[in-house]
């Protein structure tokens, strides 16, 4: 019997055998771009043809980094990608990964490697962007003189902020050189303490703008510590440059937008603030008007004088009965200090020196109270009312005075 297959199972078999093809799973294709169509999902639709043939192709939206421009119908690029079968519909077509503009092939490849190389490194990463300053009163640019580029920058920068200062670093931006002038301008602004620094151009091929391309223009605008906005080309252009740098303005011109604050619009933002101050002041004035009347017209009702005049009366009879208890408590207390003072004169040793006795000690004021505590020759001090009297032992004798 005649083996008999579904549909499905051929075009999986047939799928099969493209996928085992080393060669399909990694090729590059030249041809003309045609039926190029931008779909609302990412994925981008296009046929390659040349003289003989057509080709269907896909770049799906999670690959769309490998496009540094913008596909039209009529481009000759070199597609890399995989040639596989969409099973479904039993056609094979090019899974694209990268597109480069032929002639800039050999160009992008060393792009990409570099971008792969520098992103591993951690360059590209986000913890590493500086925020660009929302003020900024310094603008240095580093660009070509001459061209479209520094005049966008400068007239929208000084049309949003007249009082800006702009820097500009003249560098050669295309051809021999251009990478080291680039560099130099990078480190030159950001000696000179500019606020945020612009490095760009206008648009132009792969050629033209491969300077920014160079490793040596990535590691100047990684180590700058100024932050740094990188505006090379027009929109579908894309750099290393634009990868390492803090932001990423799509031309010079979205450069000096974001870069600059609008002095205008900080007017208008400072006079609608100024309005709601005013209108809020005279809201809480008004409120403060209302409250006031009615404290008014509370206080009125609750008139406290008549209550004023009770508690003074009562703090006058409470002042004088407190005098008098006072005076009566001084009048005790000096009578009492009279008679302590009639008791502890006895006590006093003035008054009993004034009745005739004295005391008796030694040179060093020791109180002599005992005929032991003296001896023949030694030199006793006798306090009396007016003074002292020295005097010498000659002889003691001991007496009981209780007999």
């Amino acid at each position: 019997m005649k083996n008999i297959f579904s549909v499905c199972q051929i075009n999986r078999y047939v799928k099969n055998m493209f996928t085992q093809d080393f060669i399909l799973q990694k090729i590059y294709v030249k041809g003309e771009v045609s039926n190029c169509k931008y779909h609302t999902s990412g994925h981008i639709y296009f046929s390659l043809k040349d003289e003989t043939g057509v080709l269907s192709c896909v770049m799906f939206a999670g690959h769309r980094r490998g496009l540094a421009f913008r596909m039209k119908d009529g481009d000759r690029v070199v597609v890399g990608g995989a040639v596989d079968v969409y099973e479904r519909d039993g056609r094979y077509q090019l899974y694209a990964k990268e597109i480069s503009l032929e002639g800039a092939g050999a160009l992008y490849e060393r792009f990409l490697a570099l971008k792969t190389e520098l992103e591993e490194m951690g360059m590209f990463a986000q913890e590493y962007k500086q925020p660009i300053p929302a003020f900024i009163h310094r603008l240095g640019v580093v660009t070509a003189p001459t061209g479209a580029a520094v005049q966008d920058i400068r007239n929208i920068s000084l049309r949003r902020d007249p009082y800006l200062q702009i820097i500009l670093y003249p560098a050669l931006v295309q051809g021999e050189g251009a990478a080291d002038s680039i560099v130099r301008g990078i480190h030159m602004l950001d000696q000179a303490e500019v606020d945020v620094i612009i490095v760009g151009r206008g648009g132009g091929s792969i050629e033209d703008l491969w300077a920014f391309n160079e490793e040596k223009v990535a590691r100047a605008i990684f180590e700058c510590r100024t932050p740094i906005i990188s505006a090379v080309g027009h929109e579908t252009d894309f750099t290393i440059a634009d990868f390492v740098a803090d932001l990423r303005a799509p031309t010079p011109s979205a450069a000096a937008e974001l870069a600059v604050a609008d002095f205008r619009q900080i007017l208008q933002n400072i006079a609608g603030l100024r309005d709601r101050m005013q209108k809020a002041m005279q809201r809480r004035a008004e409120l403060g008007r209302a409250q006031l009347m009615q404290y008014q017209m509370r206080f009125q009702y609750l008139n406290p004088e008549a209550k004023l005049r009770d508690n003074r009366q009562r703090l006058a009879d409470l002042d004088e009965l407190l005098r008098r208890a006072m005076k009566n408590r001084i009048a005790e207390e000096r009578h009492m200090l009279g008679i302590y003072l009639e008791r502890y004169r006895g006590l006093s040793p003035l008054y009993k020196l004034n009745q005739g006795y004295s005391f008796v000690s030694d040179r060093e004021g020791n109180g002599i109270i005992s005929t032991k505590q003296v001896h023949s020759g030694d030199l006793l001090e006798i306090s009396v009312t007016d003074g002292v009297i020295e005097a010498e032992v000659r002889s003691s004798r001991k007496e009981d005075w209780n007999k």
